[in-house]
């Protein structure tokens, strides 16, 4: 009897196996791919430098990015840093005094800079996450905007020091703060240089939440389980309709809404409008105001 089930057990793990082949992701110099059943993590990896962003780096974040864009295994992304910084920003020797006598190696780097920590991450397809575990400065502030949602460790320290050596928050940076901070807020740390913890970038809109180290990486998972429960295809038009239409008046937003709306029930192959409204009317087995359907045709 016991044999039976030691080979029925070990059946189950082989078919797991032959089901869930391991994924070969690219490697990269300044960049790590790690992944949790449909959660990637995208991790910026110099740790000896608190995650200071080198043309390398930037070169390898747009790679990467550009492979997970269209990564099936991939559900949910989350960006952080390693060790114990999220990014300490550009990084001053190389970025900036590196490049400062070759005009093409600047362009390139500025290049991608823009395109991975703002066009093509506030574009993702997929949700994605800023988990922030550590220091936080100045040019890190666009990658945690681009992002969907942002999750801060309570004692991690954000800061937009650019004027503490003579310089405005450059790249988008200013535009970014405009955006997600109020006015006053945006001013006054841009202007005064004054750090502040993840507590603070809570209250003043910067992130999402503020948990204690020690939780950071379990309140991160909780989001992306949770949106991994969601229709795909409804939370990808969702952020992206809430995006664009902030830069639109009523009647553009209207207009750009109904389309929008209207262009989802073409590309759902979940159905999911249809799943909810019979999972809700038919067969009352949820309520919207306080939960999800249940996904039972996945794509």
């Amino acid at each position: 009897m016991a044999a039976k089930k030691a080979a029925k057990k070990s059946a189950k793990k082989t078919a797991r196996k032959k089901a869930a082949p391991k994924i070969k992701d690219p490697v990269f110099e300044t960049v790590k791919i790690e992944r949790s059943k449909g959660i990637t993590f995208l991790i910026m990896n110099r740790p000896e430098k608190r995650n200071a962003m080198s043309p390398q780096l930037h070169m390898d974040m747009n790679d990467a990015i550009d492979y997970l864009s269209i990564d099936p295994a991939t559900d949910v992304l989350v960006v952080t840093g390693a060790g114990k910084a999220f990014s300490a920003g550009q990084d001053i020797k190389l970025y900036f005094r590196g490049t400062a006598d070759d005009p093409a190696a600047r362009a390139k780097a500025r290049r991608a800079s823009n395109a991975w920590r703002w066009q093509k991450l506030s574009r993702f397809p997929k949700p994605t996450i800023a988990m922030i575990n550590g220091f936080c400065f100045g040019g890190a502030f666009t990658q945690v905007c681009a992002c969907d949602f942002a999750i801060a460790s309570s004692t991690a320290t954000f800061g937009l020091s650019e004027v503490n050596w003579g310089i405005i928050p450059g790249g988008i940076v200013s535009w970014n703060v405009g955006q997600v901070m109020n006015y006053r807020n945006a001013i006054y740390y841009a202007t005064t240089g004054e750090p502040f913890n993840g507590k603070r970038a809570m209250e003043i809109g910067m992130v999402n939440k503020a948990v204690p180290a020690g939780k950071l990486k379990a309140e991160v998972m909780k989001l992306a389980r949770l949106m991994q429960q969601k229709s795909p295809a409804a939370v990808r038009y969702t952020k992206e309709a809430i995006r664009s239409v902030r830069f639109m008046n009523e009647p553009e937003a209207a207009d750009y809404l109904n389309a929008k709306s209207d262009a989802l029930k073409h590309v759902d192959k979940e159905d999911s409008r249809g799943q909810g409204m019979s999972q809700f009317l038919d067969e009352k087995s949820y309520r919207p105001g306080l939960g999800h359907f249940e996904r039972r045709n996945k794509g």
